[in-house]
């Protein structure tokens, strides 16, 4: 009899520390990269490239706009609380938070950045190197909070998300001279790849070892880049998304690469451009009803300030819609991309 009531509680108990395990692999989760993971940091800079007002996050928890190019959750959101941590991360330079919030998770991203620092430098924003130093100081700070073996434990284990680029090309090459002048597409996105291999091999100095890269999307789908589309109008531009997949394809080469030459890095190239595809190109499949324009506004070219709470014609339910503004994904778009980028993170990392 003693041993019928024993033997469940062991098996109880051994459940219960696989358990912990699997959720410890990944303490916290660590972003970098532009507004398409920005949770606000841009709000503290006196720069066009933020959106803390209105109608932003009018899906948000609590309705608040908190600098999030979204009407809601931002994919790092949901990855977190997917991996049993928080259901938001916030951003580094909020004030509202502290260490104790950014020990399981935080956002060093700067919209309008990109891998490129003359990106950053158009519209005055955090270039990566700057999300570096970030990093570096919070590290500091972990150490003090934690104490130096589980800081270090924390920041190697922990899930680094990275996913920058688009702004590099829609902001910078292709409305700027400076680039045009100096690189043909091609050899600009190698200069880009060069880049980025450079800032893994940063954050690999200082102790990241699980990535995830994402790649460009399908930028000339975007609604801002349809609108733009002089030659086809209203339709997306397939030079822009060749481009994209072009740079995608030597993403992904680099990625090998990098885990060969740098030991214990392990990272999994996420493909965006397929997963918002989809959604694009057979939104009824997922419940969605206009894919072409944006529910900000006309849905043509509004984003940032020139979506406001005085926008007209700002749609009622944007659960209806691929994408809340000209150029980002809505909250919906975002969860259900991130439900498809779960289980090979997880089969990944934990």
């Amino acid at each position: 009899m003693a041993s019928s009531i024993i033997i469940p509680w062991i098996f109880y108990i051994q459940i219960l520390a696989i358990s912990s395990k699997a959720i410890a692999a990944v303490p916290a989760i660590i972003v970098f990269g532009d507004s398409s993971i920005d949770a606000g940091n841009n709000n503290y800079l006196p720069t066009l490239a933020k959106c803390n007002f209105e109608p932003y996050g009018r899906d948000f928890p609590g309705g608040n706009p908190t600098g999030r190019f979204c009407n809601g959750r931002l994919p790092p959101d949901f990855v977190s609380e997917g991996f049993g941590l928080k259901p938001s991360i916030p951003a580094y330079l909020d004030p509202t938070f502290s260490i104790s919030d950014f020990a399981t998770g935080v956002c060093f991203g700067s919209s309008g950045s990109g891998y490129d620092n003359f990106t950053a430098a158009i519209l005055k924003v955090f270039p990566l190197w700057k999300q570096v130093e970030f990093f570096k100081d919070y590290q500091t700070k972990l150490r003090a909070y934690l104490g130096d073996e589980k800081a270090n434990e924390v920041i190697s284990e922990a899930l680094y998300i990275i996913s920058v680029g688009t702004n590099d090309f829609l902001i910078n090459y292709y409305n700027f001279p400076q680039r045009r002048t100096q690189f043909t597409i091609p050899k600009y996105e190698n200069f880009l790849i060069g880049n980025a291999e450079d800032f893994i091999r940063k954050i690999y100095s200082l102790g990241a070892r699980k990535l995830s890269l994402t790649g460009l999307p399908p930028m000339g789908c975007l609604p801002l880049q349809r609108t733009l589309n002089l030659k086809n109008p209203h339709s997306c531009s397939e030079e822009r998304n060749k481009v994209a997949l072009e740079f995608n394809e030597k993403l992904k080469v680099s990625v090998v690469k990098l885990m060969i030459e740098l030991p214990g890095l392990e990272v999994l190239y996420t493909d965006v451009y397929e997963l918002l595809s989809q959604l694009i190109t057979q939104p009824s499949q997922y419940g969605f009803e206009v894919a072409e324009a944006a529910c900000c506004g006309t849905g043509l070219f509004e984003t940032g300030i020139l979506c406001n709470r005085l926008t007209p014609h700002t749609c009622l339910d944007a659960d209806r819609y691929v994408f809340w503004d000209a150029f980002h994904p809505s909250e919906r778009a975002n969860k259900i991309m991130s439900d498809e980028m779960l289980p090979s993170l997880k089969q990944a990392f934990l």
